[in-house]
């Protein structure tokens, strides 16, 4: 079977970069709801509060423990940005908070569009198990294949139209990183077909 290659890059966007904030004290999510109108807090549904920012847009929630957890950023740099402004806004109503939250990148969400390629599944479970990689696919469950990769440390979830989403990396580079090395796994498969027209 001829080798397929791609014929350009991987299109690459990163759709959400999950962050945490940590703060070294509790804090009072009764004085935000005063302060904020707008937040939504049901602590009896559940114990934080959502606090929405239209730029970057985002959603930070903020736990009375002082840990926050930020989804909806599109880069590290607009996570990291988020919950510090989401710490300057409540500073600035009169929220007390002492010293600067300790932030950290847990989880991107990245999506790669292999352009005019399709891939066949079927051969790439053949393919990658005799390689002793363990992938999961369960067609009636799911249409994509779950595929694990060790470094970097990540999950792909493979369609055969040529789209594959990542997850699990930490760092913008890794998502690069690990789009190369899945592209070059599919290359050297063979598991890669030009699209028709």
């Amino acid at each position: 079977m001829e080798k397929t290659l791609l014929s350009k890059q991987p299109k690459i966007a990163i759709c959400n970069v999950v962050a945490t904030g940590s703060l070294k004290h509790g804090i009072d999510l009764d004085a935000i709801v005063k302060a904020f109108p707008d937040v939504q807090y049901q602590p009896k549904a559940f114990p934080g509060l959502a606090f929405r920012l239209k730029k970057p847009k985002t959603c930070t929630l903020i736990f009375d423990t002082g840990s926050m957890v930020c989804t909806g950023a599109k880069s590290e740099r607009s996570a990291r940005g988020a919950i510090r402004k989401v710490v300057q806004e409540l500073k600035r109503e009169g929220i007390i908070i002492i010293g600067k939250p300790e932030i950290k990148v847990v989880n991107m969400v990245a999506s790669v569009d292999l352009g005019d390629v399709t891939i066949d599944i079927e051969d790439f479970i053949y393919a990658v198990n005799g390689l002793g990689k363990q992938v999961m696919y369960e067609p009636d469950q799911f249409p994509g294949l779950i595929y694990r990769m060790e470094d970097p440390r990540c999950v792909f979830l493979i369609f055969s139209a040529g789209k594959l989403v990542c997850v699990g990396t930490t760092r913008e580079e890794d998502v690069y990183k690990a789009v190369e090395n899945i592209v070059t796994v599919l290359e050297d498969t063979e598991v890669l077909t030009r699209k028709e027209g």
